[in-house]
């Protein structure tokens, strides 16, 4: 009796498969978007801010002002590439502290920030 419905069912559902065949190509097609869509809207904008995250600290430079991720804001004194850290002097009593590159979070040095005017200028043009 089991067999029997299981024999049913399976009959069933082959014959709708038969009946429909743009059902399964659908459903593969809704898949693929769905997938598509959480590439454009997760992946690749962390992707990116990591990019430009990795361009930020492979840029600092001596004499740069930067803040580190937990809070210290100092000035770089020195750059070491082949142990990826930097010195940074901070405070009046100019301590020195060594960190790893990953672990700035910014350079606040004012001419590595883009000017408000370009900005301003830019908005202005992409509105006209």
């Amino acid at each position: 009796m089991v067999f029997g419905l299981l024999d049913q069912a399976a009959a069933s559902s082959a014959a709708a498969a038969q009946a429909n065949p743009w059902q399964m190509a659908i459903t593969l097609g809704i898949w693929v978007v769905v997938i598509v869509a959480a590439y454009f809207l997760f992946i690749y904008p962390q992707r990116k801010k990591q990019k430009q995250e990795e361009e930020l600290r492979s840029g600092i430079e001596i004499g740069d002002d930067v803040t580190t991720i937990g809070g210290i804001v100092g000035r770089v004194i020195a750059v070491r590439d082949d142990d990826d850290t930097l010195i940074i002097e901070t405070g009046s009593d100019k301590t020195r502290m060594r960190f790893k590159k990953w672990a700035i979070s910014s350079v606040d040095t004012p001419s590595k920030q883009p000017k408000k005017e370009e900005k301003k200028k830019k908005t202005e043009k992409s509105e006209d």
